[in-house]
């Protein structure tokens, strides 16, 4: 199973693959589920001391608060998941 990898700002990346959502920050029950994972220590904090715009949910239960849009992140993931028209072939050394 190969694990993918997005970038999520700063220099952070995560595993496409334990990802259940990425929501938005605004609403209150969201600041509510941070709240209660900055209690359990299951939050991670990648916005480098900027405003956070995305909450990344994990299947593990962490959560991860990124500084950029969730349309970002969708979008890279959109990106990531496009086939290349480049192909590479390895061959026998």
């Amino acid at each position: 199973m190969c694990t993918e990898l997005i970038h999520i700002g700063f220099g952070n990346v995560i595993a496409v693959n334990r990802v259940i959502a990425f929501l938005s920050i605004n609403q209150q029950p969201i600041k509510r589920l941070i709240r209660e994972a900055r209690e359990k220590e299951r939050l991670i904090d990648a916005t480098h001391g900027r405003k956070a715009k995305t909450v990344i949910l994990f299947e593990t239960g962490h959560m991860v608060l990124a500084a950029v849009t969730a349309e970002t992140i969708a979008h890279r993931l959109a990106t990531l998941s496009m086939p290349s028209e480049e192909k590479v072939e390895l061959g026998s050394i």
